[in-house]
């Protein structure tokens, strides 16, 4: 027989934001496949009970790292860290991210370049720390966390959806960059999953929930493990041939004339 095309030991890989939510679905993913796991994010509290978490459940070796992917110090820091620990990355999943709701008359240039900052900037600057590391280990995998709003445009999401927006478009520019390199870069657009984050958009906006059902043809929400799958496809062999793709998770959302 060939190869596991999913195989994922001994690779090492590091999400950010993936102590919950979409970026624990995604860690949790790639530890079942066999993957040493990095999981770099702002709260270490809740770091910490991912990883024990992880590794109880998975076996896998778990570090955290807590980084504000708003630093680019910090950053170098996390590549740095991950590679003093496991001697090498092949998969980077860029996944934190912050939102803030307003009409675009409403925000402030301040407000604006934070949520540009932490969801393009940063996993932009993350790439760059990665890349190198990457290509002197003959080749990597970098996952790009988009939305929704890559596609669609919202009212209250101006700074949001063009940088998310943009996170498309980075990872094309990246794909086509680094192919020669053996580094393949896509993203992934979630749809409306039900997080910790999205409960709080169901309170705010009257109706929500309701309209996102009727919207989707797989007639739910999408839930944090729904990502583990393409995770491992865009993270393994499987993939090798695959770059620069902008991926829906979204249960049908986004191809739904409703």
């Amino acid at each position: 027989m060939g190869k596991n095309l999913h195989d994922l030991k001994g690779r090492v890989a590091v999400v950010t934001g993936g102590n919950g939510g979409i970026g624990k679905g995604i860690a949790n993913g790639l530890a079942a496949a066999g993957a040493d796991i990095v999981i770099a994010a702002r709260n270490e509290e809740k770091t910490k009970k991912a990883v024990e978490n992880i590794e109880q459940t998975y076996g896998a070796r778990t570090f955290g790292i807590t980084v504000d992917v708003g630093s680019e110090d910090e950053i170098e820091d996390m590549i740095q860290k991950t590679g003093d620990k496991f001697g090498r990355i092949d998969i980077l999943v860029n996944n934190a991210g912050i939102n803030i709701r307003k009409m675009p008359q409403d925000y402030t240039a301040s407000e604006w370049d934070k949520i540009i900052d932490i969801n393009l900037r940063a996993p932009f600057l993350c790439c760059h720390a990665a890349y190198p590391v990457m290509k002197a280990g003959g080749g990597g995998k970098i996952i790009n966390i988009g939305s929704m709003t890559s596609i669609f445009g919202g009212a209250k999401l101006a700074p949001y959806g063009a940088s998310k927006g943009g996170i498309v478009q980075l990872t094309r520019s990246l794909a086509a960059a680094w192919a020669q390199d053996n580094v393949q870069v896509n993203a992934i657009l979630p749809g409306f999953i039900d997080t910790e984050l999205t409960v709080q958009a169901r309170k705010d906006i009257q109706g929500l929930h309701e309209r996102v059902i009727d919207r989707t043809p797989a007639g739910r929400w999408g839930l944090p493990s729904d990502f583990a799958g393409i995770a491992l496809l865009l993270s393994s062999p499987a993939s090798d041939f695959i770059t620069g793709t902008a991926i829906p998770i979204d249960g049908g959302y986004s191809i739904f004339l409703a």
